[in-house]
């Protein structure tokens, strides 16, 4: 079974950062009927921006704590497929 990690913007343009072990899909579609009543449940709805495939949820959850310790601009960097920003983005004292 595939593992994920995805990023979803919300309605109020924030970004969230998780991962599954399921159907991307079903996950976005529950996230998008409050199923989950964390974060993206008062900030629906959510869009899928950006979805990274794993073998093992394992990795699916590295990534993701990785992630959700980047910068705004370096998340957007990756959703946009600026792979050449990310490391000038991870810069101390670089653009926030």
């Amino acid at each position: 079974m595939s593992a994920w990690v995805y990023i979803l913007e919300c309605s109020d343009g924030s970004l969230y950062v998780g991962s599954t072990r399921g159907e991307l899909e079903q996950r976005v579609t529950a996230h998008n009927a409050g199923a989950f009543g964390g974060y993206t449940a008062t900030r629906r709805p959510v869009l899928l921006r950006f979805a990274q495939e794993f073998s093992s949820i394992q990795d699916a959850i590295a990534r993701e704590r990785q992630v959700k310790g980047w910068s705004r601009a370096k998340k957007l960097a990756l959703i946009e497929g600026d792979f050449n920003a990310l490391p000038r983005l991870a810069q101390r004292g670089g653009p926030a």
